[in-house]
């Protein structure tokens, strides 16, 4: 008599897992050479402290990432190294990021082109009244 293979997870768990290779296979980078860039800039860290692409996590290990100018902040519930669908990501890891800021208060923040200089003295009492600073 033949037994039914157990039913997959949909994700294989190892003992030891690498930084890059974890936030890659739980979706927080597209691809896992911008992960182990993202940690040789420092935007990883991995319980308060930057780490390397290299480091190895444990479960309990809390992640924050900085991508696209958004801190995501996750605790890691499973090792993983393969990528896995964005259903199976919940069992995973627990995601304690902060909401994303309101889109209408992100439109209407004045934007100058980077390198452009400092602000003119018109610009910052713009500035001060947008965000509700008072003046002196």
């Amino acid at each position: 008599m033949v037994t039914p293979a157990p039913a997959s997870t949909g994700f294989s768990e190892t003992a030891q897992a690498r930084v890059d290779s974890w936030t890659w296979a739980v979706r927080l980078f597209k691809t896992r050479s911008a992960a182990a860039t993202a940690c040789r800039a420092g935007h990883v860290r991995v319980n308060g402290v930057p780490v390397k692409p290299a480091h190895t996590l444990k479960p309990g290990d809390e992640i924050r990432v900085r991508v696209n100018g958004l801190e995501r902040i996750v605790i890691v519930e499973r090792l993983i190294t393969k990528r896995v669908g964005a259903a199976v990501v919940s069992q995973v890891l627990i995601d304690k990021s902060p909401p994303p800021p309101d889109p209408g208060l992100v439109a209407a923040l004045p934007r100058r082109d980077r390198g452009s200089g400092r602000p003119t003295k018109r610009e910052r009492r713009e500035t001060d009244r947008l965000l509700g600073r008072a003046e002196d």
